[in-house]
């Protein structure tokens, strides 16, 4: 087991930084969080073109994985540039129907998977545990269905509940986010039943784990990226003739805010070498999510207190990755589970 990037782990994180630093992403947020996916669509091929939705992907479905080291890598960048889609649930639509194909059930991977692993499509997930699905009324039941994210932009909605995955027909009304990028919608009910039985449970608890390892590489990189913009500004920003960088306060705050992240960086990438080995205990998994994602939450409170009022309104760009922060924080994962997890792997 080794803990450092290979040369080619690093050339890969670097070419999709430049890549998407090129591609304008901001506008590409803003128009999505709006009436216009398209330009987000765009950003989606470019990313296929590099490779990034083919590492979930086994190689017999034209992928290039499972690779979760590669993937965290990749994370880390979509979160630098705040990319927005259903990114992590793709991979974890992936990982569902890949580990399904594992298992002995090949057909809705021979359908779906190839065209998740070039981009052509793109997914959405809701996973529901069979205690949300039994007793009560079926009204009752679909309430207790978790949001799926993007549903209304995602070529296929997939939705597992207990030990069933149906490909839903739609989905109900789209509600607001903290943050406006994150369009959420409970799943229609009904659609076609793609599998059942127990290997449907377990490849949805191995979905959701790589879902947790994508939405803690992406908070560490929507924290670095609070934090560069933040120092680029404490550096140009002066106050009695000074820049404001140079005050100790200001120092220490964003000190404490680069070790929360460098801290947590290690966690990430251990749970994914331990992915990697198919031996990533939940509480690696559950201490890196809540890590990496309370990192970026300091990120996000450093970023906008040392913006001081202008750290608050819609126009600055900051504000794309200051509305990031807290849903992804509690996204597959809130901090109180992930604590939980990490206790019960310490008893």
């Amino acid at each position: 087991m080794t803990f450092l990037p290979t040369g080619e782990q690093l050339a890969f994180a670097r070419s999709l930084d430049a890549m998407l630093a090129a591609a304008d992403t901001p506008a590409a947020v803003r128009a999505w969080a709006g009436d216009d996916p398209d330009p987000g669509r765009a950003l989606w091929g470019r990313l296929a073109e590099a490779g990034v939705c083919a590492l979930a992907v086994p190689e017999e479905y034209e992928g290039m994985g499972p690779l979760p080291v590669e993937l965290a890598h990749a994370f880390v960048a979509l979160g630098r540039h705040a990319v927005p889609g259903p990114v992590v649930e793709t991979v974890a639509a992936a990982v569902l129907l890949g580990e399904l194909a594992r298992l002995g059930d090949r057909g809705p991977a021979k359908r779906l998977l190839p065209a998740l692993a070039t981009g052509e499509r793109t997914a959405t997930l809701a996973l529901a545990g069979a205690e949300d699905v039994r007793g009560g009324t079926e009204d009752v039941r679909e309430r207790a269905l978790p949001y799926a994210l993007d549903a209304d932009r995602a070529d296929t909605v997939l939705v597992v509940r207990g030990e069933r995955l149906w490909r839903a027909p739609g989905h109900g009304p789209v509600r607001a986010s903290a943050d406006p990028a994150r369009r959420l919608a409970r799943p229609a009910s009904g659609g076609e039943l793609l599998a059942e039985g127990p290997a449907v449970a377990v490849a949805a608890e191995r979905a959701r784990r790589w879902a947790m390892l994508a939405t803690a590489a992406q908070s560490l990189g929507v924290g670095l990226a609070l934090l560069d913009r933040t120092v680029a500004y404490a550096r140009q920003r002066s106050q009695f003739g000074t820049p404001i960088g140079a005050f100790q306060a200001v120092k220490h705050r964003l000190a404490d805010t680069l070790l929360a992240l460098e801290f947590a960086r290690p966690l990430l990438f251990g749970a994914a070498v331990g992915l990697a080995d198919g031996h990533a205990p939940d509480g690696d998994l559950a201490a890196a999510k809540v890590t990496t994602g309370e990192a970026a939450y300091t990120a996000a409170r450093t970023a906008l207190q040392i913006h001081g009022a202008i750290g608050y309104t819609e126009e600055l760009a900051l504000s794309l990755w200051l509305r990031k922060a807290r849903p992804l924080r509690d996204a597959w994962g809130d901090p109180a589970t992930c604590r939980a997890a990490v206790l019960r792997a310490c008893s």
